[in-house]
């Protein structure tokens, strides 16, 4: 079902987190962001929407990890309904597209809760101090899905470069908080039953 970002209040504290990569390795918050800027996005492998500016995501990572922005991708959903989204499809999916940055597995799905994660991906940049300073689209591309043929709708022809998330990056790298903050769009996280919040 298609979600757009809460777009959380700019200035929220980044929540910490402690959180097993496909292979057991435990990556914390500080760990990750060390004393740079941050970006958490809450990803899997199974959604069209993450399918479609994967590779590019990937290829802006590599270049932003590079000018000071830690970055790091956090799977949220219920592998048991949807078992391609499983640590083991995560390291699959992490090595067919060359992250660079940690794949972690939320298992319990409190740190999507805790961030307030509604869909995939969901983006959230956090400057030096932790404050929320960008949460938005990594730019206006979208598939052409089978929501789009089923109700007629044009193929979107935005390309898919990054513009939002590099422009929001540029800022934050430069102690600006981004002016332009456009809600992200993609799958509802898969919660687990039970676990779904009334804002999902």
């Amino acid at each position: 079902m298609l979600r757009e970002s809460r777009m959380l209040q700019l200035g929220t504290a980044a929540p910490g987190f402690a959180l097993p990569d496909p292979a057991g390795r435990v990556h914390t918050l500080d760990q990750v962001a060390g004393g740079q800027p941050v970006l958490v996005a809450f990803i899997c492998n199974h959604c069209p929407f993450v399918q479609h500016i994967i590779g590019a995501f990937a290829r802006f990572a590599t270049e932003y990890q590079a000018k000071g922005l830690a970055v790091v991708a956090i799977s949220s959903n219920d592998v048991v309904e949807y078992p391609e989204d499983s640590p083991a499809g995560m390291a699959k999916f992490a090595r067919e597209h060359g992250f660079t940055f940690p794949y972690l597995y939320d298992a319990d799905q409190q740190v999507a809760l805790a961030y307030g994660a509604v869909c995939t991906p969901d983006f959230f940049v956090f400057d030096a101090q932790r404050r929320l300073a960008y949460r938005g689209q990594f730019d206006g591309s979208r598939p052409h899905t089978e929501w789009d043929v089923k109700f007629g709708k044009a193929r979107n022809v935005v390309p898919c470069d990054g513009a939002d998330m590099r422009a929001a990056a540029d800022a934050v790298l430069a102690g600006r908080v981004p002016e332009r903050q456009v809600a992200s769009a993609g799958c509802s996280i898969k919660w687990k039953a039970g676990n779904e919040p009334e804002w999902a």
